[in-house]
């Protein structure tokens, strides 16, 4: 079995100021998304995805994450990661989960890119031209908060009825200007010291 892709979308953005601030270091984010045939459409449920998931994820993994590093300038470029698919109307959000969900994807784009850490992900079923977001976080520590960030993607003729969009994400840094601190230096806040009878909130409209 091959893959078909019918086309590769590059998308990028350069984060240079915020609110008219210059970041501290400017930071490019990146995704990468490969329309292809959904490899079970038209074969109703199909019990079993691991043939397809073992011949179709590795060459797109290969595929994607490689463009995603020259986006990026190279492997020691990318710092934070994420991954995402969208299928169409006429498969199942299996589907997409099946291409992006297993080690014969996220370990590639892993390796390539020079991480570690779990790779965060969304996926969806949609009809063409819907918009997916794409989380990210740290390549190599999934807690560094600073790191969590997106990038939204949206390819205007995909997917269609029997195809899938899959896509590989990365940045070059964090959020730009980040300052809510980190994991490491948060208090201890449990829910006895923040009881919801210790707050008010105002004008809360409630529909019924």
């Amino acid at each position: 079995m091959s893959v078909h892709i019918r086309r590769i979308c590059t998308v990028f953005e350069d984060l240079v100021t915020e609110l008219g601030v210059p970041v501290a270091g400017p930071v490019r984010r990146a995704a990468v998304a490969a329309v292809i045939t959904n490899p079970w459409a038209g074969r109703g449920v199909v019990d079993d995805l691991n043939d397809e998931v073992v011949k179709v994820a590795p060459p797109l993994a290969h595929e994607l994450t490689s463009r995603l590093v020259d986006a990026l300038g190279g492997a020691d470029r990318v710092e934070a990661f994420g991954k995402a698919a969208i299928v169409g109307l006429g498969g199942e959000t299996e589907h997409a989960g099946a291409l992006i969900h297993t080690p014969y994807f996220g370990n590639l784009l892993r390796e390539i890119t020079e991480g570690s850490s779990v790779i965060v992900f969304s996926d969806d079923r949609a009809e063409a031209g819907a918009p997916l977001t794409v989380p990210m976080w740290h390549k190599l520590h999934a807690t560094t908060r600073s790191h969590y960030q997106t990038i939204t993607v949206r390819v205007p003729d995909a997917p269609r009825a029997d195809e899938i969009v899959v896509i590989a994400a990365g940045s070059s840094g964090g959020r730009p200007n980040a300052r809510i601190g980190d994991r490491s230096a948060d208090p201890q806040v449990r829910l006895a010291d923040h009881p919801r009878s210790r707050y008010k909130i105002e004008n809360l409209e409630t529909v019924r």
